[in-house]
């Protein structure tokens, strides 16, 4: 996979905010990351989504709403006026040009809002936060954290999750997966490594595990 130019600075978790430390947390589709990132929140460690932030900057009232609607046109657009992130989807998920496109218009408003996010999470005590993002080694981000995490799981149960993943086409996830880094590629890359392919009280047990180291070094 052809590696693009980083969009965000390195130089570890303080280039995101200074006083905390910041730690990534990455898996391709069906790698079971969301569950993941809920029993970090549970172990006590905060979660941010880097997902649902890019959704809000690309709300109608979002920083980055116009910037969007204005390179990709009206047809993205839902009855409602906002973003059909699906219909998006399609087509930056196609062509690679386009969705460097688009991360150069949304990543400066999610970096800003989870600066925000993590400042607020500072200052209500804690001391160590997660950030949950699907493309942290693929887009550069690396740099930004202490160290990153990353979610992986075997092939049969990463498709046993998409065929019960609704509303997302096979053609849809096959898109998405080749915009991703190969998973053994991407644990190689990561500090630590989840293996989720089995029950979870054996995920929940890799994931206590990390969040003890986390918060104690």
């Amino acid at each position: 996979m052809r590696r693009r130019r980083p969009a965000f600075p390195a130089g570890g978790g303080a280039a995101i905010i200074r006083g905390m430390r910041v730690f990534g947390l990455t898996g391709n589709i069906g790698s079971g990351k969301s569950t993941v990132a809920a029993m970090f929140r549970e172990a006590g460690i905060p979660v941010l989504d880097a997902d649902r932030i890019s959704r809000e900057v690309s709300a109608p009232d979002g920083s980055a709403y116009a910037a969007v609607l204005s390179e990709f046109g009206s047809g993205i657009l839902s009855p409602d006026g906002s973003i059909d992130r699906g219909r998006l989807a399609e087509i930056v998920f196609s062509d690679p040009a386009r969705r460097a496109r688009l991360e150069a218009i949304t990543h400066p408003a999610i970096l800003s809002a989870m600066k925000e996010s993590l400042e607020r999470i500072a200052r209500s005590g804690h001391r160590v936060a997660i950030v949950e993002a699907a493309l942290i080694h693929e887009s550069g981000r690396k740099g930004l954290f202490e160290a990153v995490i990353s979610v992986i799981c075997e092939r049969s149960e990463q498709m046993r999750r998409h065929a019960g993943r609704g509303g997302m086409s096979r053609e849809q996830v096959t898109s998405r997966e080749a915009a991703q880094m190969d998973a053994g590629e991407k644990a190689r890359a990561s500090k630590y490594v989840i293996d989720n392919s089995g029950d979870r009280e054996a995920t929940r047990r890799q994931v206590e595990r990390i969040a003890r180291i986390l918060l104690n070094t």
